[in-house]
């Protein structure tokens, strides 16, 4: 067994490396497949998963794979998370220059030529804000006036729309449109601009004699307005077109818009020909895989602990760890969090994590990620966000099954519960078990999904009555094709039962 010491450090490990910071100690990023090689690469990539899946830890540790003529720059786009177009973009590329010009020497060489390009590119961006700002003010004004010109007015564009009025389904291109005509005048003086900047990196890179290319890191673009992303995207794409600069952005799938058609016009970057997709979420439709992933990311923290694998091992009992992996989502932050909790309260007390264990964290879990919700999303959307939680978790315990199907035409179909269903699955509400999967007796393909265990593992009163169908075990997807079918009608009726205060009715105990 382990020593108490041991754990201790084990412990520490964790909860130094459970949120990786700039400037932190290095973390190592654990892959099984190519996503490290593809993230240092000269190449354009967008990077999709789930919160706490590593998104930003694999930027940092690419960033230290580089090849020696190469860098990163870094940004999280949570620093400009409420800030407007066209100022976001040009605070976005402030924040580039500003660490090239603080990295000047050491990067490229100590070179007066190259200090006035940075600084006269540097100074042009403050013209452009200031003006941006001049801009903003006048929409305000008008605003307050009582014009029709604000950004803010109308449904937000992130509104799930549960209330599925039809009027609500273009609301999201009618927000961009919105957006872009705000805004038209200060993005043609940045896109007159752009050949200009671009003349002058080109020489500013002819004048390196250490550093070839850059690699541009842009992390959580989800958090900025989902009406401005693809503008943003689409001014990073041409800007590193045809010069040695890469990008490399990481974000929530579900959340995040790279790429439009504004009146035929493309706008932002177009996966698989702009940009390469780089998967990092592992989900229960491969939970072998799930499971491998966050073991090797358990094992490495022991490892730097002074722990063999037997002895983390020897930490679980039974279905332990697969019944830890189920509640953390598969998400390894998740699972992290959740071991650290049982490693105080079970291990200290000479125990086991087993599965009985887990299920009584479980509760806690499923409240702290409806905290993320409300912290992460709109105002105007978690409302939706919450009831559409509230109807999915109705569905499962009246079916009594932890498994539900939706035909995969429908989420083709309808917008709103796409929306809904995909929303819930980036903040690890409900997670993905199964695609193109058959029904035993109903036509069409399904997606399988299955909710939190927060939603149902406390209820005692469910005990011998609920059907969990254990997504660890080799018959798991046969038995899915059996499972309830949530469709449109099922849905709708749903909602017209959601209590007044949802939250209250969502988080009350039910232990009787």
């Amino acid at each position: 067994m382990a020593s108490k010491e041991s754990l201790s450090r084990l412990r520490e490990v964790i909860s130094e490396n459970l949120r990786v910071q700039r400037g932190g100690s290095p973390v190592q990023y654990i892959s099984v497949g190519t996503a490290l090689q593809d993230a240092k690469s000269k190449q354009n990539h967008a990077i999709f998963a789930r919160r706490g899946c590593g998104k930003t830890l694999l930027l940092h540790d690419s960033a230290r794979h580089l090849s020696s003529d190469g860098k990163a720059i870094y940004l999280n786009c949570e620093d400009f998370k409420r800030h407007s177009f066209p100022n976001v973009l040009i605070e976005i590329l402030s924040s580039i220059f500003r660490e090239l010009d603080r990295n000047l020497s050491g990067w490229f060489g100590k070179k007066a030529r190259s200090k006035k390009i940075i600084q006269d590119i540097i100074s042009k961006l403050g013209e452009l804000q200031r003006s941006a700002d001049r801009h903003d003010e006048e929409i305000r004004r008008k605003s307050v006036a009582g014009e029709n010109a604000t950004t803010e007015t109308g449904i937000d564009v992130e509104q799930l729309n549960l209330k599925l009025n039809h009027k609500e389904a273009s609301n999201r291109s009618e927000e961009i449109e919105r957006s872009f005509k705000l805004h038209k005048d200060k993005l043609q003086e940045l896109d007159r601009w752009l050949p200009e900047l671009k003349e002058s990196i080109r020489t500013f890179f002819i004048l390196s004699s250490n550093i070839s290319y850059l690699i541009l890191q842009i992390d959580d673009l989800y958090h900025l307005k989902r009406s401005d992303q693809a503008f943003v995207v689409d001014y990073i794409h041409r800007l590193c077109k045809d010069l040695p600069i890469f990008f490399k952005i990481a974000t929530l799938r579900h959340a995040s818009t790279l790429y439009l058609d504004r009146d035929g016009q493309p706008i932002g970057a177009q996966e698989r020909h702009d940009y390469q997709p780089i998967n990092i979420d592992y989900t229960f439709s491969d939970f072998s895989k799930t499971m491998k992933q966050n073991w090797s990311i358990l094992e490495k923290f022991g490892k730097q602990a002074g722990l063999r694998a037997f002895q983390v091992e020897e930490l679980f009992k039974g279905e332990g760890f697969a019944r830890l992996v189920m509640a953390g989502g598969g998400v390894p932050r998740d699972v992290l969090s959740l071991f650290l909790q049982l490693l105080n309260d079970v291990v200290a007390e000479h125990g086991k994590i087993g599965k009985d264990e887990v299920r009584q964290l479980s509760r806690q879990n499923f409240e702290q990620k409806i905290e993320e919700l409300k912290q992460d999303s709109k105002d105007a959307e978690q409302d939706d966000l919450i009831k559409g939680i509230y109807i999915i978790r109705q569905f499962c315990l009246d079916k009594k099954t932890n498994i539900f199907l939706v035909e995969e035409r429908m989420l083709q179909q309808n917008d709103a519960w796409r929306g809904l269903i995909y929303r819930l699955l980036d903040y690890r509400i409900i997670h993905n078990c199964a695609t193109a999967l058959t029904h035993k007796s109903l036509n069409g393909t399904y997606q399988a999904f299955s909710v939190d265990i927060g939603c149902y593992a406390h209820l005692r009163k469910l005990d011998g009555r609920f059907n969990e169908i254990d997504v660890s075990s080799t018959g798991a997807k046969e038995k899915m094709r059996s499972a309830p079918v949530l469709n449109h009608e099922k849905l709708t009726e749903l909602l017209g039962s959601v209590p007044a205060n949802t939250e209250d009715a969502l988080l009350k105990s039910e232990a009787a």
